[in-house]
């Protein structure tokens, strides 16, 4: 599913680019919230786990755990303010952990737009991968 929806973000973007969709509206506010986010990880500055997450991601799974793949509240509030369902989160695995451990990978519905946090939610940097 994540493979279907990163095709049809693709698509959009392309017509945004041809001008026939406007998203400037969404694009400040997004800017604007970006503010609480601790700036950004390279994705080759990922740990393993979380570029092997991602790639499960983009595969559709397996997924290592159950609650992975679940809607993620963005209760702290860090992460720009979106409707319910517009996050996702999924598990890093963390070696020797015997729990899901604090490290997450938390997707939005934009193609790329990914977080990684390594404490749980209180901090996050969005994954850029084009560094």
């Amino acid at each position: 599913m994540r493979m279907t929806l990163r095709a049809l973000k693709i698509r959009a973007v392309s017509v945004a680019a041809l001008g026939l969709l406007t998203l400037a509206p969404t694009a400040v506010a997004a800017g604007q919230a970006h503010a609480a986010v601790s700036g950004n990880i390279c994705y080759t500055a990922l740990p393993s786990q979380g570029r092997d997450t991602i790639r499960l991601i983009d595969a559709g799974g397996p997924f290592p755990y159950s609650q992975d793949g679940v809607v993620f509240q963005n209760r702290e509030g860090v992460l720009p303010a979106q409707s319910t369902g517009y996050y996702h989160e999924y598990t890093v695995i963390t070696p020797g952990s015997p729990t899901r451990g604090t490290r997450r990978i938390i997707t939005g519905k934009l193609y790329h737009e990914d977080y990684y946090t390594a404490d749980h939610y209180v901090s996050f940097r969005r994954v850029d991968f084009g560094c």
